[in-house]
């Protein structure tokens, strides 16, 4: 159990049947109420926040963007981005929130990833109507340990009968994250012995963004690790990463997340999220 800001972080080793999908798994309260707004920047992951207190108030794309993903959202999903969203939250959030590879997310879900890319949907859009009854019955236990437990259950049933990746997919993910993105896409599909049309249709279907996007994610969330550490450099951030040079780190960054590799590496980052006003990083 952790602080984070003013809320706090409680989490577990989840079990063996989970790791190879999930990559963070914890749950959030809050000491105190504190409205907060944060900017959420793609990771290559796919997101599911189950609510047991305040939803959050809004959640778009961009600060002056009024879609339908713009509502009051209790439990929800959230698929692959390849731009911000900014989300804004009342105070008195209780949540469990899950990191999942899209691949994971796409056995966990049934439904090919490509639907709910930079989407925001319901929970139960998603994982039909148990998903109210999974919410509820978090909700009456008070103890993160059982919550935990309820939860396990829930995620491995679902799992035991969702649709596989196929293999060549699950090679051509492995292959962009070993390379933090920074190989060739035509190198890709002659490794897994498809065409790159094939493999374009193919792979986002069940990922949920093209291998080249894909890949400019994976470079770019590299390269905000890097840069959140102790005494980065951006020309050496920049060339660790397979950018051309400053520039196209700083074009890159702007594009992706609406902000400057500085401005970034000078803000609180937590799991994705940069605090623009109020209390902190959110559990979303």
């Amino acid at each position: 159990m952790t602080q984070v800001g003013g809320r706090w972080r409680v989490s577990r080793p989840w079990p063996a049947q989970l790791r190879p999908i999930v990559h963070s798994y914890a749950g959030y309260w809050e000491a105190a109420a504190s409205p907060y707004r944060v900017r959420l920047v793609p990771t290559g992951r796919a997101v599911v926040v189950i609510s047991l207190g305040e939803p959050f108030a809004q959640i778009r794309r961009r600060l002056g963007d009024a879609s339908p993903n713009s509502q009051v959202t209790g439990s929800l999903v959230a698929g692959l981005e390849d731009g911000p969203r900014v989300c804004d939250h009342p105070g008195g959030q209780e949540a469990i929130r899950l990191e999942l590879t899209p691949l994971g997310a796409y056995r966990l879900f049934a439904l090919p990833m490509s639907e709910l890319t930079n989407r925001v949907v319901e929970l139960r859009d998603v994982l039909g109507p148990e998903a109210a009854m999974l919410v509820e019955q978090l909700a009456a236990t008070s103890d993160w340990g059982a919550r935990f437990d309820l939860l396990d259950r829930a995620l491995a049933a679902r799992l035991e009968h969702g649709p596989r990746p196929a293999p060549e997919v699950s090679h051509a993910w492995r292959l962009l994250c070993r390379a933090g993105g920074a190989i060739p896409v035509g190198r890709i599909a002659a490794e897994v012995g498809w065409s790159q049309g094939y493999l374009v249709r193919r792979f986002t279907e069940q990922v949920g963004l093209t291998p080249k996007m894909s890949a400019r994610v994976l470079r770019f969330h590299r390269a905000m690790s890097l840069l959140t550490g102790e005494r980065a450099h951006l020309t050496e951030v920049a060339a660790a990463c397979g950018f051309y040079d400053q520039a196209h780190l700083n074009r890159e960054f702007r594009a992706l997340a609406e902000t400057t590799p500085g401005q970034l590496a000078a803000a609180r980052v937590a799991e994705g999220a940069l605090a623009l006003s109020g209390a902190g990083p959110p559990s979303s």
